[in-house]
């Protein structure tokens, strides 16, 4: 089994007060091993040594939590939720909150459950759909605190995407890499008419020169009905 070293980033996350115990240590582990595990059989990652993974895809998820603190016992669902980043590794750093990890590939979510299972977590389960069908399923529309996505599409894109799932006073969290001051810059029609505020954003490094900016909208409204279209729509006629 290979160690992920998970002792490294326990300083720099104790430093926004998240605290990673022996038991988060074991979890984070072993499912950076089922993650590499599983990326022989179907596309997960692109990354792939210990420590990348370590620091691009679990603490780069933990960072989320640094400026977008979640109340205990929120909701949130994590749109195009791929091999579980941020959802999953919230879960584990933050297992008070209620997490559904949203994806249109089944395969993935499979790869989930295992993890699921094997790490013993509740409080969080999968759905098979696109995001476009939940926003319009009373399941799941406009009931979660917190939305998130990481690397899923353009800025104006996920807003239609992902606002119709937050409460109104929730949030929206895009995690976005160094172009997306100029991407919020081109969402200002779809903020006003999704019901969102100005967003907030914050750039970090994560090692290196690699950026990780974050996002935020505040849901200040309800969506109208019709939002979102279908993906023709909002892919050829963004707001």
């Amino acid at each position: 089994m290979i160690d992920f070293e998970i002792e490294k980033i326990k300083e720099l996350c104790a430093g926004f007060g998240v605290e990673i115990d022996d038991e988060k240590k074991e979890k984070l582990n072993l499912y950076g091993n089922l993650l590499l595990e599983w990326n022989e059989k179907i596309n997960l990652t692109a990354i792939t040594e210990p420590e990348a993974v370590l620091y691009k895809h679990f603490y780069d998820c933990i960072l989320f939590l640094k400026h977008n603190p979640i109340e205990k016992g929120a909701s949130l669902i994590d749109v195009g939720t791929g091999a579980g980043f941020p959802g999953m590794v919230l879960k584990i750093v933050r297992p008070d909150i209620e997490v559904v990890l949203l994806d249109s590939l089944n395969k993935r979510l499979v790869f989930l459950n295992e993890v699921i299972n094997a790490l013993g977590l509740t409080g969080i389960k999968t759905v098979h759909l696109r995001a476009e069908e939940a926003g319009k399923n009373k399941l799941y529309r406009e009931k979660f605190d917190v939305a998130t996505a990481r690397a899923v599409a353009a800025l104006p894109v996920l807003l239609e995407y992902c606002l119709p799932l937050v409460k109104k006073g929730g949030k929206f969290v895009a995690m976005k890499g160094p172009s997306a001051e100029e991407e919020a810059a081109n969402c200002l029609n779809a903020q006003k008419i999704l019901g969102a505020e100005k967003p907030n954003i914050i750039c970090e490094t994560l090692t290196g020169n690699e950026q990780r900016t974050f996002v935020t909208f505040k849901k200040i409204s309800q969506t109208p009905p019709k939002y979102p279209r279908k993906p023709s729509d909002i892919s050829k006629q963004p707001l």
